[in-house]
């Protein structure tokens, strides 16, 4: 049997399991989407974001915690321990206040922020295949994306201080579960208001809970992932090495957090679309591939006069009864 036909086969054999054809349409459709490139740029933008961010959440403490160092510390040590590879990084100064640190900060969030919110935007109407003409315009995106940006940031903060308190205080395994409980649930609450908000289709919340919760898993595997590759790689580098280790190591991180939390969106896709199973290798497309692929295609539609049109041609008859 050549490569070729043991593939088919095994394409075939995937179509006939439930979760099989369910999993593998969810990985045809990341790649048809084009989602790692749309994943890059949402870690781009998120790492230009980043420390700005993180300046303005240092700063402020530094304001509420003023004259405190035993709450600086349980702060330095837990809630910004919760931001892998630059956790170390942050811990090298006490927390201070500074009104020039938040408007800079502020200012440099707002800009890169935008970024984000906008590439993420782009990332899930192409991936529920929102047609150009029915997606917000240029002003209106940019102002629900700043709303989005306050939403989300408040959450993600509030996710990280919270599990950051409840996790240091002490080491016991009832407060290290109480503070991953606290982090999961938030990361739940901050997902879903994501794929909600930043999707311009109707989709319920009941349909977008199985996503919400594969990228909340993800995202809680991540953080871990990340504590472990600083704990086990950048603290025993040198000072140069380490700088080039955590600039790769963090873009790293963050486009592989991009990319789970489009595979998970994905999931949502495939599921209310009922877009499984999915043909890799065989013939004839199946009606799954069919409407995927037409209503990829209409992404295109830029106003409200165009409309696209998508055609198949018959399937081709095997060779012995072609030449019969």
């Amino acid at each position: 049997m050549s490569l070729g036909d043991r593939l088919h086969a095994l394409d075939r054999r995937q179509q006939q399991g439930r979760r099989s054809a369910f999993v593998a349409a969810v990985v045809k459709k990341f790649q048809e989407d084009q989602a790692g490139q749309l994943a890059a740029l949402i870690a781009y933008y998120g790492f230009v974001s980043l420390f700005p961010l993180l300046l303005v959440l240092v700063t402020i403490l530094g304001f509420v915690l003023q004259g405190d160092p035993g709450e600086q510390k349980k702060i330095l040590d837990g809630a910004l321990g919760q931001f892998p590879i630059v956790s170390d990084q942050l811990r090298l100064h006490s927390l201070t206040g500074s009104s020039a640190g938040v408007a800079i900060g502020v200012l440099g969030s707002l800009l890169a922020g935008m970024g984000i919110t906008g590439a993420t935007q782009n990332a899930f109407n192409r991936i529920w295949h929102v047609p150009f003409k029915q997606r917000p315009n240029w002003i209106y995106a940019r102002l629900r994306g700043l709303g989005m940006l306050a939403i989300l940031g408040t959450i993600s903060i509030v996710s990280s201080t919270a599990a950051g308190f409840v996790g240091t205080s002490s080491h016991s395994a009832p407060k290290v579960i109480a503070g991953v409980l606290v982090a999961f649930v938030l990361n739940l609450a901050l997902f879903m208001t994501a794929f909600k908000l930043l999707t311009a289709v109707e989709v319920s919340w009941r349909e977008l809970a199985p996503g919400v919760v594969v990228a909340s898993v993800f995202w809680q595997a991540l953080q871990y992932l990340g504590g472990v590759y600083v704990g086990h790689e950048l603290k025993h580098t040198g000072p140069l090495y380490g700088v080039f280790a955590l600039v790769l190591g963090l873009l790293a991180w963050l486009y592989l957090g991009a990319q789970l939390t489009l595979l998970a969106a994905e999931v949502n896709v495939v599921k209310v679309r009922r877009l499984w199973p999915r043909s890799f290798f065989s013939d004839p497309l199946l009606d799954a591939d069919r409407r995927a692929m037409t209503s990829s295609a209409e992404i295109e539609e830029r106003v409200s006069a165009e409309n696209v049109e998508v055609s198949f041609d018959a399937p081709s008859e095997p060779a012995d009864h072609a030449s019969a």
